[in-house]
Order: structure tokens, then C-alpha cells, then sequence
């Protein structure tokens, strides 16, 4: 059977989706012209050694940092700041026993091809340091979404961490993984300058201890901007695993983000994923990324509305929020019940809040007609809905009926 020469510049752009594998003795000499490859086709960037997919590269679901349901800007963060999402959907913080404090912000200073990024300022310096200080961003993941990487068998695969990253000046800090199923770590300090930079971290392949394959943390990934002695008072050993890594190394040698109020720290294009190269980042569609960012934190308000923030006459504080009608009788007075279901199938049955619509205040029932703040429960969650119950919500009404209520609601499935 004769073969055909194919010139790749006959393939309209694609053709071919997703991946494809074609063996090596199928490409015959000649096969594939190099005058068909366009300038920069094919590069070390867009190759791995490890096999993977064209898509969905990206382990961490919100890289470009678009998605900032919570808030866009948070300040006077403090230690009270102990594993927590402030902003960025996905981006953590834990803030502990430090003078300082900062501003967590989403912003368009990206570098070209980002509209957003993650800021940081330092708004109060800690010079001072105590031995059990620390700041971290952290970045967590399900073992079931960890199944790729082959971790703790013979074929396991080396993880690349890569992301852009700027700052006011040079500074060292460290990038960390720590296997929660196996007690196990592994540290990379990056280095931070003023001008944008594509920071890769290639950490080796560990063929201690697989992932567990459910939906619980099983995976972390940390920056530590700053710490104390407990943490930085050891030394620091570039990507190996451990399982007995001592506190004293896990931060050793970084900078101090608190050293200065002039200290700000800039992240964007995170991406995680398997190989030994950081290949070119995986841009995606908002409404992906939104509903991978909504099955561990949803709400009822719009997008750009914070949760709370808001009192009557604060744009868009209707928007989205359920209205229910209330029935009556003599024994229990006004009631009402309402199953919610979620956009998104969450990780796990949430933590659900609810917010009065005209008072903006957290667990809150608005009577529609006073605009009064009224108690109820939420009950039946599931990774699929939850249910609003409200009891005796007032004494007035008929057995024809009740009045008018309204609420936001807030669900959490967070790692």
C-alpha cells in the first residue's frame, strides 16, 4: 500500500482536537516536511517527556486568577487569617501569631496575555519576628483529581508547579508540597524581582505513597513569604521527599514579605501539572472556569456582588436572591420551606449561610414587606441542593396563606 506524504500545512487548524498518538515506525523518511511547520511549532516548552493530554493540563482550577466570587479586595488581613479564601476563588491564606498585615486584592496588572492577577500588600511590617510566625498561600487539591500523577508506584511522574510571578524588589520564597494522605513534603525556593517572570518548579517523581482516590485533601500546595525560626531555622534541601521533614526546613532561607510596607508580591498563571516541563499556560473560557470554581464555593448573588456587602439599594442586591411564600396555620403561625438546587454538584454536602436581602446581615430572612431580619435552618444538604426551613415567623396572617420572604445563601465545600 502506497503512503501518502502529508504536509501539516494542509490541516486546517482544528481538525484534529485533543490528543493524538501516532508510532514512530508509522512516520516514514520524508513523511513530514520542515517547510510545513510554522516558525516555532514545535518547541521544548510544548513538548513533555511524560505522555498527557492537550487539555485539561491544568490541575488547579482558577490559574489566571479571573474567578473572585467572595470578594475583590480584602484589607487588614491579620492572624486571625488561618486557612481561609479571602478573594481569588482557590487561593488560600494562612496568617499566623504575626504583627503584620496585608491586602489581598484581585487586579488587572497581569503580564500580556492575563487580564487579572493576585496582589499582595504589606500594609503593616513585622520586624520583630517570633519563632512561630508565618504567611502562606495555599493551594489545595482532591486525591481523586491527583489519580494522573501515578504518585507512590514504580511509573510515577514528576509534577511541574509553574506561574508568573513579580514583586517591588528581589526576594527569595518557597514553594512546598505536602502529601497530606502520606506525611510526606518536598520544597523549591523561586526567586521574585520587580519585572514579570515564568517561574517552573519540576519536582522529582516520588514512588513512596499513592494518593487516596476520593473527593478529601490530599495534596497542598504552599508559598511561604514569611516565617520564624520554627520554620526557616533549619536547612534547606532542594526537591526531595521526605517523610520527616523537619518544621525548621520547610521555610528555610526565604525572605520576609512583612520586612517592609513597601513590599508587594504579584501571582497569575498557575498551573499544575504532570511531566518534567512547564508547557505553555492553559487559557480556558470564563464559564469554565466559573463552574470548576463553583464546586467548592457558590452563591445566589451575581458575580461582582460580595456576599453581605450590600444593603437595600446596593447594585444588584435583588439580583439572584430566592423569593418564597410562606403558609399559615393557628399552631405554628407563618412557614415556610424551600429546596435549593446548586448549579454546580459540589464536592461534598456544603456549609450553607444565608443573608438578608435588605439588611445584608449573615443568617438573615428578610419579611418582604418590613424588610426585617428573620431565623431559619437549613437542612437536607447534599452535594446536590439544601433545603430552607423556616418556623413561626410571625403571628400574622391567614389560611390562605402567609407572607413574602427573601434571602441570599452562601455555600462552602472547600478542602
Amino acid at each position: 500500500m502506497a503512503r501518502t506524504k502529508l504536509k501539516l500545512k494542509s490541516i486546517a487548524s482544528g481538525t484534529i482536537p485533543g490528543r493524538i498518538k501516532i508510532a514512530s515506525e508509522n512516520i516514514t523518511a520524508g513523511s513530514v516536511d520542515s517547510d510545513a511547520m510554522g516558525a516555532g511549532a514545535i518547541s521544548p516548552a510544548k513538548l513533555s517527556t511524560t505522555s498527557q493530554s492537550l487539555t485539561n493540563r491544568n490541575i488547579f482550577q482558577n490559574g489566571a486568577m479571573n474567578i473572585s466570587q467572595r470578594s475583590t479586595s480584602e484589607t487588614g488581613i491579620g492572624s486571625g487569617a488561618v486557612d481561609t479564601y479571602k478573594t481569588l476563588d482557590r487561593v488560600g491564606i494562612a496568617h499566623g501569631n504575626t504583627d503584620g498585615r496585608l491586602t489581598m486584592t484581585q487586579t488587572a496588572d497581569g503580564p500580556s496575555g492575563f487580564a487579572n492577577c493576585l496582589k499582595l500588600d504589606c500594609t503593616t511590617a513585622d520586624t520583630s519576628i517570633a519563632a512561630g510566625e508565618y504567611l502562606q498561600l495555599k493551594f489545595k487539591f482532591e486525591g481523586q483529581d491527583l489519580q494522573r500523577i501515578k504518585k507512590g508506584t514504580s511509573d510515577a511522574d514528576p509534577l511541574t508547579v509553574s506561574f508568573y510571578v513579580k514583586g517591588n524588589g528581589n526576594a527569595t520564597y518557597m514553594c512546598e508540597l505536602e502529601d497530606h494522605d502520606n506525611g510526606r513534603n518536598n520544597q523549591q525556593q523561586f526567586a521574585v524581582t520587580s519585572s514579570w517572570n515564568r517561574v517552573s518548579l519540576t519536582f522529582v517523581a516520588d514512588t513512596t505513597g499513592a494518593f487516596d482516590d476520593d473527593n478529601a485533601l490530599s495534596l497542598s500546595i504552599i508559598f511561604w513569604l514569611h516565617a520564624g525560626s520554627t520554620y526557616t531555622g533549619g536547612t534547606y534541601t532542594a526537591n526531595t521527599w521526605t517523610g520527616s521533614v523537619s518544621a525548621a526546613n520547610r521555610a528555610a532561607g526565604i525572605s520576609s514579605f512583612f520586612s517592609s510596607t513597601s513590599n508587594t508580591f504579584f501571582l497569575t498563571g498557575m498551573q499544575v501539572e504532570v511531566g518534567d516541563t512547564a508547557t505553555e499556560f492553559e487559557h480556558e473560557p470564563f464559564g469554565r472556569t466559573y463552574e470548576k470554581c463553583e464546586r467548592y464555593y457558590q452563591k445566589s448573588y451575581i458575580h461582582s456582588e460580595k456576599p453581605g456587602g450590600s444593603t437595600y439599594g446596593g447594585t444588584g442586591t435583588y439580583l439572584g436572591s430566592t423569593y418564597v411564600q410562606s403558609i399559615y396555620n393557628t399552631t405554628y403561625n407563618q412557614q415556610l420551606y424551600y429546596m435549593q438546587p446548586f448549579r454546580t454538584k459540589m464536592r461534598a454536602a456544603p456549609t450553607i449561610n444565608s443573608y438578608n436581602v435588605y439588611l445584608g446581615t449573615e443568617d438573615g430572612l428578610m419579611h418582604y414587606a418590613s424588610g426585617t431580619n428573620h431565623g431559619g435552618a437549613f437542612t437536607y444538604q447534599s452535594e446536590n441542593s439544601f433545603r430552607f426551613y423556616g418556623s413561626s415567623l410571625s403571628s400574622t396572617g391567614n389560611n390562605n396563606g402567609g407572607d413574602g420572604y427573601a434571602y441570599h445563601w452562601v455555600a462552602d465545600a472547600e478542602l
